[in-house]
């Protein structure tokens, strides 16, 4: 056995791990935002003010807060982070042109893009170590070449 293969496994599961759980927490402080800070009325009121039905911002913020406990938590991660990325392509895209500073009034969109990103960077590379739930539906096959 090689141990330098099973350093960067382990390393490479860990370094999954960290984003997995990182990403988990950055959904759920999105969330939170909704409800500490704005309150979900007033998030509500924002989305009916850009065109969305205004109750659309209640479901949002369920998928986000418990979708991202699921991430943090490693409970269908990969399937979970892909199931959220069109929430966050649409903040991305509520932002484009508010530009590229999220701390500019109505915030940017590099903040939800890079979120975005990194939902779909762990669907390609997986649950990472100490997940509590995996499945293989959904997941990439890439074959060797």
């Amino acid at each position: 056995m090689n141990p330098t293969s099973t350093t960067n496994t382990t390393s490479t599961d860990l370094g999954i791990s960290l984003l997995r759980v990182s990403l988990g927490v950055m959904w759920m402080a999105h969330a939170l935002l909704k409800l500490f800070v704005f309150t979900l009325p007033g998030t509500a009121g924002f989305f009916a003010s850009i065109g969305l039905p205004g109750w659309i911002a209640y479901p949002v913020f369920v998928a986000e807060l418990l979708g991202g406990l699921a991430i943090a938590l490693g409970i269908y991660a990969r399937q979970v982070a892909l199931a959220l990325l069109p929430i966050m392509l649409g903040a991305a895209w509520v932002h484009l042109p508010n530009g590229w500073v999220h701390t500019s009034p109505g915030g940017g969109w590099e903040y939800p893009l890079f979120l975005s990103i990194s939902s779909v960077a762990l669907w390609l590379l997986g649950d990472g170590a100490a997940a509590i739930r995996r499945s293989s539906f959904l997941v990439p096959r890439f074959s060797a070449a």
